[in-house]
């Protein structure tokens, strides 16, 4: 069952990995760049392959990445699950929220980065902050449109049936609301990888976010595009995980 549904999911991405590689490929050409600073890919591939240290250069630092990442997409979306149930359930909070809330989405996070460097320090507790603001927002609205979008129907069923808030919530509201959290699921895995480079490059300098910048300075294009690749690759892995979780507990909740 898990395998069948992890085809499904992962086997209609091949072509499309396939794609971006023609197209990174061909766009290098097309524009007659050096492959001096352009890396092909059979360039990348003998770089990660030419040596250990190559390896441990570019995976080391995405084993860092990776960590910002999760820490970021799992602070991130609990933040806007949270903040998406006191919407609903208290309709004075999104009224105060809300406009603090686009407010700050306003704001560029490359600029408030170094204050919440300042705030919160460059330990993981900043990068959770920094890679949290880039899931959060976008994934506060699907959330709370998700969670209002239950059945009027159902909804005064359970409470014909003297439901509260709270059952209305966990019976109807939060099941119809699933495909929304997942699709924000979807949407933050790439996000999360962003804010994690963001955080990287700009407080903590750690990770592939600072190891591009060094490799840049040191004028090693292999290594740069090497990064590159395996951070694309560990985006798009990634995001067919979340397919793969998102189809199972749909089965299930769609079968209870």
């Amino acid at each position: 069952m898990i395998g069948r549904t992890a085809l499904r999911i992962v086997g209609p991405l091949v072509p499309s990995v396939l794609v971006v590689v023609a197209g990174w490929w061909l766009a290098l050409e097309a524009f007659g760049i050096s492959p001096l600073v352009g890396k092909r890919p059979p360039q990348v591939w003998e770089y990660l392959t030419a040596s250990a240290e190559h390896r441990e250069a570019v995976f080391g630092a995405l084993g860092i990445t990776i960590r910002d990442a999760a820490v970021g997409f799992a602070s991130g979306l609990a933040a806007a699950v949270a903040v998406a149930v006191a919407f609903v359930l208290f309709r004075s909070v999104e009224q105060t929220f809300m406009p603090v809330a686009m407010l700050l989405r306003s704001v560029p996070l490359v600029v408030m980065t170094p204050l919440i460097t300042l705030v919160f320090g460059r330990e993981l507790l900043g990068v959770a902050v920094i890679g949290g603001i880039v899931v959060f927002f976008p994934a506060l609205v699907n959330i709370a449109f998700g969670l209002r979008s239950a059945s009027p129907q159902a909804t005064d069923l359970v409470m014909a049936y003297g439901g509260t808030r709270l059952t209305v919530l966990r019976k109807v509201a939060v099941p119809t609301a699933m495909p929304a959290v997942f699709a924000s699921a979807r949407i933050s895995v790439p996000a999360s990888i962003i804010g994690a480079l963001i955080a990287e490059w700009l407080a903590t300098g750690q990770g592939v976010g600072a190891e591009i910048l060094r490799a840049i300075g040191g004028f090693r294009y292999d290594e740069v595009w090497a990064d590159i690749v395996v951070v694309t690759g560990v985006s798009i892995l990634a995001y067919a995980l979340v397919g793969v979780v998102e189809s199972l507990v749909l089965a299930r909740f769609a079968g209870s």
